[in-house]
C-alpha cells in the first residue's frame, strides 16, 4: 500500500465516520491481505468491528472468500462500511464485484473504493485496469449506489516524481440508498437477476 492511499482512507474516516465513533459499525475491507501495509489501524475503535476479506488466508485476512464475484460468506444488508484499496485493478470483472458490494451494504451504508489511474503494471496475480472519476461514477450507477464524492489525481503536477503521485489514485465514496419497501425490493430483485446473468456463464 502506498502512502497516498493510506492518506485517502484516513480522510474518508475523518470526514464520514468521525461522528460515529460511539456507534457499533461492521467494517469490511475487501482485498485486505497485508502485502505492504493495511488500513486496519485507521479503523481501530472499540465500537467498530473491522474484518479483512481476501481470496486466500494470510495476515490481516479474517474472512476468506471462495469467489471474487459471489460472496456466499456474507449476508445481504449486513455491512455498515465497505472499504477497498488497490484491489479493483486486479479484478478481471470488477463490475460483478461491485454488485456484491451493493448487496452486502446496509441501506444507508457507505463504501470507499480506491484504485490507481496510473502507474506501472503490477500483477497480483493479474493487473487489468486503471480507473478515472467518470468510470467509477458509472460503476456506482450500475450498482445502484449514490455517489457522494469521486475524484482522481490524474493530472500532472509539480510533484509527479514523488511516490505518492505515481499511482494518481481515484477515490470514490458511495452510499446505498434508503428506499421504501417496494422500491428496495424491486432494486434487490434487479440486482440479483443481473448478478445471476453475469456469473452464470462466467469464463474461468
Amino acid at each position: 500500500m502506498h502512502a497516498s492511499s493510506f492518506a485517502h482512507m484516513q480522510n474518508f474516516k475523518e470526514k464520514y465516520l468521525s461522528k460515529l465513533t460511539s456507534d457499533e459499525l461492521t467494517i469490511f475491507d475487501l482485498g485486505s491481505m497485508d502485502v505492504n501495509g493495511t488500513y486496519r489501524e485507521i479503523f481501530d475503535n472499540p465500537a467498530w468491528h473491522y474484518r479483512g476479506l481476501d481470496l486466500a488466508e494470510g495476515k490481516n485476512v479474517d474472512i476468506v472468500l471462495k469467489n471474487t464475484y459471489s460472496w456466499k460468506e456474507i449476508k445481504t444488508d449486513s455491512v455498515d462500511v465497505l472499504i477497498s484499496g488497490q484491489a479493483f485493478e486486479h479484478m478481471e470483472f470488477f463490475w460483478i464485484t461491485m454488485l456484491e458490494v451493493a448487496r452486502v451494504l446496509k441501506p444507508g451504508g457507505l463504501c470507499c473504493i480506491i484504485a490507481p489511474s496510473s502507474g506501472f503494471e503490477h500483477r497480483y496475480p493479474v493487473d487489468c485496469w486503471r480507473f478515472y472519476s467518470d468510470g467509477f461514477s458509472a460503476l456506482a450507477r450500475f450498482a445502484r449506489l449514490k455517489v457522494l464524492e469521486v475524484f482522481s489525481r490524474n493530472k500532472k503536477g509539480p510533484k509527479d516524481n514523488d511516490e505518492k503521485d505515481l499511482w494518481k489514485d481515484t477515490v470514490m465514496i458511495c452510499r446505498k440508498y434508503r428506499l421504501p419497501f417496494f422500491y428496495a425490493l424491486r432494486q434487490r430483485i434487479w440486482r440479483k437477476l443481473m448478478h445471476w446473468v453475469l456469473i452464470r456463464r462466467l469464463p474461468l
